[in-house]
């Protein structure tokens, strides 16, 4: 008589180290048997194939074993290569026989030598031109150690700053899965601001924290430029995207929290890191959704850009919205976030922080910054913030006016806002075009819509100007700009092109402006992939241009009138 045994081995998909040794202990009949696994190839999932080189078994003569397959990962047809079936056959069965694995080691545990090291340095720019803010994140609380920054010019004595401390709580979140199984502790955020700097100076910096001991704990020491002065005529490069997100390296992603450009477009802004002065980030930064611990993450990933430049972001539905929490919005895209964590881990020059709305100048440009997930309507507050920064830029210093928000308040023919029927967000231009038109805004980009395009020089919906790529004099009219291919999943097109969509592209990219000096501007699309550019206009002309049409009125005009 025989008896038939059979082991089912699974392939998982969690990442193994290179060797996997399985055990199985055969009672009453058996000794040890081991089948030893290999991964094969570089770049293949974890456990996509294993090979089975040995087993060995301490039985009768008479007995034996078999496993099959002996290569997991292949797509034979008609075989079920996840699963490995090991059959024992022995010709004295006992009741007592049992078949299994068995675990006969384990690794050292890893440690680390200083847990509650700072880490992920970002800096952001003040609310005066002079200023840098650089924020971090450690494990040290007000109570353990004091947080400071050291930092100057190279060569002069270092000077000392100290920074404030924030953290928020659990019972801070406004729902699952921020507050339940996606919470964990975001240790502390640190904040400094360093004043009175010279304008496009080198600064090196060193974060730092006083133990009570008296001991101290350092960071290792970064740099960064600081900016022109307001008007300032020289070389200024400024990026900007939206919906980027994070990624895993090793392709050890989470289930439905992955944005497969977001890497590209990382390392292409590292790769031109010396070419870029500063990063507008406008909304969806990390896509964690309320699981806490992703924010570490994205820190992380784009930390050789924020801590050498200024990383400045914008709210998105993904940051902030949650129901009956103030948000615009109704809906659940914040998992319960509803902005806590991107008001805490990242600064931003606003005067409410829960608000997420601003204006910063970078030598030639003012900056202003909507918050889409709040009312922006004829009447709100922040409509009253968004006409107070058009109007206080002053065109003879600072001629290039930059409107940036989050959601569509412009122009897109995405196939979501074609279905709206209006191509643009909801209420989105009704109240803000006048403003646009009157104070000259030069590009007004959006992300939230993941693809690329741009329009015309448009008002009203009609484009002002026939020219594609250089516009000269005075322009009558605001070019629309979406930029939401940073890193997450692409969106589709509408199968209307309007007339006033000059160039489009389903892919993942970001824009880079270059200010040579008062008139002359020019604008970049890149593309992610290989940093090379795909679209590219110019803008020419003398600043008295601007001025005469903000200050006399020039008369709003369409080629169509």
């Amino acid at each position: 008589m025989e008896q038939y045994i059979h082991l089912l081995l699974k392939v998982l998909t969690t990442p193994p180290p290179t060797t996997l040794v399985f055990v199985f202990w055969f009672l009453g009949f058996a000794n040890l048997s081991y089948v030893q696994a290999h991964i094969h190839g570089f770049g293949e999932q974890p456990l996509a194939k294993i090979d089975i080189y040995k087993t060995t078994l301490a039985l009768k003569e008479s007995a034996s074993v078999y496993a099959s397959p002996l290569l997991l990962g292949l797509k034979n047809e008609g075989e079920d290569t996840e699963w490995v079936t090991v059959d024992i056959m022995h010709p004295e069965p006992s009741a007592n026989d049992w078949v299994g694995p068995k675990l006969i080691s384990v690794s050292n545990s890893i440690t680390f030598s200083n847990p509650k090291a700072p880490l992920y340095p970002r800096l952001a720019q003040g609310k005066a031109w002079d200023e840098m803010t650089v924020t971090w994140t450690s494990g040290y609380n007000i109570d353990e150690a004091v947080p400071f920054v050291v930092w100057g010019l190279k060569g002069e004595i270092p000077k000392r700053s100290p920074a404030g401390t924030l953290t928020f709580k659990q019972n801070s979140m406004c729902g699952s899965p921020a507050r339940t199984v996606g919470w964990r502790d975001p240790g502390f955020i640190h904040t400094s601001f360093l004043k009175s700097l010279w304008p496009n100076s080198v600064y090196t910096y060193q974060l730092g924290h006083i133990l009570s001991n008296g001991s101290y704990v350092w960071s290792k020491k970064y740099s960064f430029k600081s900016s022109p002065f307001p008007g300032q005529d020289s070389l200024q490069r400024v990026i900007i995207f939206g919906d980027m997100g994070k990624a895993e390296r090793d392709g050890s992603n989470e289930f439905s929290d992955y944005q497969p450009g977001s890497l590209n477009t990382t390392d292409q802004l590292i790769k031109d890191l010396r070419n870029i002065d500063i990063v507008f980030h406008i909304g969806d930064i990390t896509y964690s959704n309320g699981y806490i611990s992703q924010w570490d993450q994205f820190t992380a990933q784009v930390e050789p850009i924020a801590s050498t430049v200024p990383y400045m972001i914008g709210s998105g539905n993904h940051e902030r919205d949650w129901p009956n929490s103030g948000s615009f919005y109704g809906n659940t895209d914040s998992g319960g976030e509803c902005g806590v964590p991107a008001e805490t881990i990242f600064y931003v020059p606003a005067e409410n922080r829960a608000k997420f709305w601003y204006s910063t100048d970078y030598g030639m440009f003012h900056f202003c910054i909507a918050d889409t997930e709040h009312d922006w309507r004829e009447g709100s507050e922040q409509y009253e913030f968004i006409e107070k920064c058009l109007a206080s830029a002053d065109r003879q210093k600072q001629p290039w006016l930059i409107f940036a928000a989050h959601r569509v308040l412009g122009y897109s023919s995405d196939a979501w806002y074609g279905l709206e029927g209006s191509f643009q967000e909801p209420m989105g231009r009704e109240s803000l075009q006048r403003l646009w038109q009157k104070y000259k805004v030069d590009i007004a980009f959006y992300g939230h819509v993941h693809n690329y395009e741009r329009t015309c020089p448009i008002y009203q919906n009609q484009c002002v100007n026939n020219e594609k790529h250089h516009y000269s004099g005075t322009v009558n009219g605001t070019i629309h700009v979406v930029a939401g291919g940073g890193g997450s999943h692409l969106s589709e097109y509408s199968e209307v092109t309007p007339n006033w969509s000059i160039y489009r592209d389903y892919d993942f990219g970001f824009v880079k402006l270059t200010a040579f000096n008062h008139s002359s501007l020019l604008f970049e699309y890149k593309k992610s992939s290989d940093g090379k550019v795909y679209d590219s206009f110019t803008i020419s002309r003398d600043y008295k241009d601007v001025l005469a049409c903000v200050h006399d009125s020039c008369p709003a005009t369409t080629l169509a009138s």
